[in-house]
């Protein structure tokens, strides 16, 4: 028995041992009577005479003989806060059982309640022979007044959220400023997009207003401003788009580079304009990285220059924009290593990677001194380890005891992955030495490794 089956069904007993559902359920998490349904299985429990009290009805409906669970449906319906448990008997592998509680739900289920039930009615259809709830739970919430689904727009679960805004853009019960509010303010992806979508989707061409593109444009997430900035061509307003060129997302970016295509303007030149003074304070790292998404090779030493912005994150984008235009050189880039900017060595490292064996492996070394400083250090490891050989093996036994932890551990990944390449000498005496220090083997294996690297004593 696994933990969570455990803490059920411990749950379970409580319930028998007399405590109220309230005392040991979240009753509004469906997840807790799901488990539930789990747990009683998991114990002796079984009905006395009856009358049962609440508790011991919902051990009844969830106990593993169906003609208990039979039983309990025919008494379920006196007590409201069971409802729940009829639900995940909907599903019931017995069929006489799965029938009753499929007869009562239907009878019994309004919009209201289907509104309360629905993160469990959706988990529940997600079984074999659950599509029963979810179809009587929607076709009851189409024909209910357009404000029933209000709050499953705000569930914590994002899937009843999908749900609700799924079915609220198929029958129309949001108008496009709605849509376009809960684009901009929901944090699950789908539900910004689907939302988003059919807001511009309701406005007609050349429609779009202020009430619409405003919270979509304003918006956190980049989906949500991407889809405004793509909605202002529509709206006759590429203009606008200019002043997206430069956003922090990718994607709004690119959308905004086609907008302004479209408006006849060249966005090349305008961030070429921007990028052209490195010294300006102002720059703001999505010009950067605008440029060199659109640029090309000639636009290298402008990159070149942004790397001694006084802005970290700015000198980051121009190391990131010369690796995508890819335009190497391996001396200053090697020189950025040294950078006290995290972001700049870690894109630095990523640019030289490819071209490692070109880097001087005594120049490296030199950086994994515990004086430097960590992201330096990581990144000159990271290099000696895309060198390889002897090289590779040397830095990696001088790490084995490092006061960095990550250090520390990938040094011993890297001792114990370490195999001799071409370039390694056969019958190195360093090697050997350095393999009788690292202690991170048995017998059998340092031997095979020694005989690997052509040493026979």
């Amino acid at each position: 028995m696994d933990g969570a089956t455990a803490d059920s069904a411990a749950v379970a007993v409580r319930l028998a041992e007399g405590a109220s559902l309230r005392e040991v359920l979240d009753l509004a998490d469906p997840a807790a009577w799901i488990a539930l349904d789990t747990g009683v299985r998991q114990t002796a429990w079984r009905p006395g005479a009856d009358p049962l009290t609440e508790a011991q009805l919902a051990l009844a409906l969830c106990h593993p003989d169906g003609r208990i669970r039979a039983a309990a449906l025919r008494q379920a319906p006196a007590y409201p806060g069971l409802w729940p448990l009829v639900v995940v008997r909907c599903s019931d592998w017995a069929a006489p059982v799965r029938e009753d509680a499929r007869r009562l739900l239907a009878e019994a289920l309004d919009p209201g309640a289907a509104v309360r039930l629905m993160p469990l009615i959706l988990r529940i259809g997600r079984r074999s022979r659950g599509d029963f709830v979810i179809d009587l739970a929607t076709e009851l919430l189409r024909a209910a007044p357009r404000g029933t689904l209000a709050p499953l727009y705000t569930d914590d679960d994002r899937i009843t959220r999908r749900y609700a805004y799924r079915l609220a853009v198929a029958q129309g019960f949001l108008s496009p400023v709605e849509l376009a509010r809960a684009a901009a303010r929901d944090d699950d992806t789908v539900v910004q997009s689907l939302c988003a979508e059919a807001a511009l989707a309701a406005v007609a061409e050349g429609d779009a207003d202020d009430d619409v593109l405003e919270p979509l444009l304003a918006a956190r997430n980049p989906r949500a401003r991407s889809a405004g900035v793509t909605a202002l061509r529509r709206a006759g307003r590429g203009e606008r788009a200019v002043g997206f060129l430069g956003d922090r997302a990718g994607v709004v970016r690119a959308c905004a580079r086609y907008v302004v295509r479209q408006a006849g303007s060249d966005p090349v030149g305008w961030y070429r304009r921007r990028c052209a003074d490195a010294g300006a304070p102002a720059l703001s790292a999505g010009v950067v990285s605008g440029l060199a998404e659109c640029g090309n090779r000639s636009d290298a030493e402008t990159l070149w220059a942004l790397t001694g912005h006084s802005d970290p994150v700015v000198r980051a984008r121009a190391v990131g924009g010369l690796r995508l235009l890819d335009v190497l050189d391996v001396r200053r880039l090697q020189a950025l290593l040294d950078d006290p900017a995290p972001g700049v060595v870690r894109e630095a490292t990523l640019a030289l990677v490819p071209s490692a064996r070109l880097l001087d492996d005594g120049w490296l070394s030199e950086r994994l001194a515990v004086e430097r400083g960590r992201q330096t250090r990581v990144s000159a490891f990271r290099l000696i380890n895309a060198h390889g050989g002897l090289v590779r093996l040397r830095a990696a036994v001088a790490l084995l005891d490092d006061p960095d932890d990550k250090l520390r551990l990938w040094a011993r990944q890297c001792v114990r992955r370490w195999r001799p390449t071409a370039d390694v000498p056969p019958g190195s005496a360093e090697v050997g030495e350095l393999l009788d220090r690292a202690r991170l083997f048995d017998a059998h294996t340092l031997h095979r490794l020694r005989w690997e690297a052509g040493l026979r004593g």
